[in-house]
């Protein structure tokens, strides 16, 4: 401490260990600014930080001192490192392990110096990853990995690393040859896979992401969450153009009798689930593409969104799709800057800036996808959309995609995420989202309340109703259900002192999606505190 690193950083405490080397606060003597610094080790080689991600720490500089490179890192402020973190409280939950998971997988396979994307080239340990609050109250909320190091020779690979780091993260200690795990629940047959231990070749990346999603949003067979093709395009671009040739009966019943042919292993239908979308950053998109040429009208994104002035951040929207089909065209939107009108179809989530037009239209779907994708992950039954500026309306838009969270089956009825604001009563469960904690007024009524003080009630996921369960029905079917696919004990609760609960609302049966939130809570009703068991 009160050393000076390259004339300009004061170090004033340590932060942690930062893997094999110990990361610093430190004082921008220059701008004035905290910031977290790390010297460099020896037998690594750096990677650049895939740029803008959200699950990376943001690296703002590299320096020489002494001959040793420096990394000058962004300080988040109230982080701790997974491994100091079960060190101090103990073993995570399942679900919140491969909440962890997601976000590894998708920085490890991001393209960078010279890899391919879809290739795990970092090796990443439990104290490489830091867990921040975020600004739902949640502690641990905000996911980031705090090192890019490409594995060096005899490193492994990255899957291994990373399952070597779920199992000190959901049993608390390291993996062992023989060891069996006891509190993986769910989580067990993935670890055992990742760490070689499973009969037959190891798991993929995508094979692993799906698994995790799976975990993290159960799955059943009753309950279809909505999907998309790899290969899609945008909905309104597959409309039959002049001259082309409808598909020949024949060739429509091959390909319906080829789709009821085959079906999809459980892995695989959890890769599919447009909810998340943490599989398919890349495709399915969809995204209100109009006015790519010039009419000379200068508004933002052409005149079939509708909108004169560009969508600002947190504007929930409405969307008015042709022919009345959601996800069918493009909508056109009518923006709710105060989120006050009756139920709102979505929000504005996040922007991605371009040089130009069609930078925008080249780069905009696909990184709102990855921007929207935390808030994605804990919300049922939501798609991102992507705004694209028009051609003759980019300096409307300030440049800008605007990135939109829409509701599949419906409105969301509300705020949406960090939007949200803390006392505030639900309208609707669509807003909803997992780890959410609840002050629980009546059957009717419900509070978001931060995490950190006291609550009736806990988020854990959601499940589907059979179409036949009335609303009326909805409350004790949904709690039998509940218990049934999202058991709290695969959260780490204890089954001898939590049980399962629910909660439904009208909006669910209104669009017909059914759809039930899926709590925790103690069984003698008495109040929860904490971020988890």
């Amino acid at each position: 401490m009160g050393r000076v690193v390259a004339g300009r950083y004061l170090l004033l405490r340590p932060l942690g260990d930062g893997g094999s080397d110990r990361v610093w606060l430190a004082h921008d003597q220059r701008l004035g600014g905290e910031v977290a610094l790390k010297a460099a080790g020896t037998g690594a080689r750096d990677v650049p930080p895939p740029p803008g991600h959200p699950h990376v720490v943001a690296v703002h500089d590299v320096v020489e001192h002494e001959g040793v490179p420096w990394t000058v890192m962004e300080y988040v402020a109230g982080a701790v490192d997974l491994r100091a973190l079960v060190a101090r409280r103990g073993p995570l939950a399942p679900a919140d392990c491969a909440r962890i998971g997601l976000a590894v997988l998708s920085v490890l396979h991001a393209p960078a110096a010279g890899h391919e994307p879809g290739v795990p080239h970092r090796r990443v340990g439990p104290a490489d990853i830091l867990l921040a609050p975020d600004r739902g109250g949640a502690p641990y909320g905000r996911i980031l990995l705090l090192d890019h190091v490409a594995a060096g020779p005899g490193d492994g690979d990255g899957l291994l690393a990373l399952g070597r780091t779920l199992h000190y993260a959901v049993e608390g200690r390291e993996p062992s040859d023989r060891e069996v795990p006891v509190r993986a629940g769910a989580l067990g047959p993935l670890l055992a896979r990742l760490l070689g231990g499973a009969p037959g070749p190891r798991v993929t990346v995508a094979e692993a992401e799906a698994e995790l999603a799976w975990i993290v949003t159960p799955q059943t067979d009753t309950y279809a969450r909505p999907r998309t093709d790899p290969g899609s395009r945008p909905p309104w671009s597959a409309a039959p153009t002049p001259g082309s040739r409808p598909a020949a009966p024949a060739d429509r019943q091959a390909a319906a009798t080829t789709g009821h042919r085959r079906r999809r292993p459980r892995a695989l239908r959890a890769a599919l689930a447009g909810g998340l979308g943490l599989v398919l950053a890349l495709g399915g998109v969809w995204y209100a593409l109009a006015g790519r040429a010039a009419d000379g009208t200068g508004t933002p994104y052409g005149d079939t969104v509708g909108l004169a002035a560009p969508l600002e951040d947190g504007d929930c929207v409405r969307a008015h799709w042709p022919g009345g089909t959601r996800f069918a065209g493009t909508p056109r939107l009518t923006a709710d800057p105060a989120c006050r009108g009756p139920a709102p179809d979505g929000q504005v989530m996040a922007f991605v800036p371009a040089s130009s037009a069609e930078q925008a239209r080249e780069l905009g779907p696909a990184r709102c996808e990855e921007r929207t994708r935390e808030a994605r992950a804990r919300l049922a039954g939501v798609r991102s959309v992507a705004v694209v500026p028009a051609d003759d309306g980019f300096e409307t838009a300030r440049g800008r995609t605007a990135c939109l969270v829409l509701g599949v089956h419906g409105p969301v009825y509300g705020p949406l995420g960090r939007h949200r604001e803390p006392g505030s009563v639900f309208a609707d469960t669509a807003t909803m989202q997992r780890r959410d904690c609840l002050d629980v007024r009546s059957a009717r009524e419900a509070r978001l309340v931060p995490c950190a003080g006291r609550y009736d009630a806990q988020v854990l996921g959601f499940t589907r109703l059979p179409s036949d369960v009335t609303l009326a029905g909805a409350p004790a079917a949904a709690d039998r259900a509940c218990a049934r696919e999202v058991p709290p004990r695969d959260y780490g609760f204890d089954p001898s002192l939590y049980e399962a609960g629910s909660r439904t609302a009208a909006g669910a049966w209104k669009s017909g999606s059914h759809l039930a939130v899926c709590t925790v809570r103690r069984q003698n009703g008495g109040t929860m505190e904490g971020n988890g068991p």
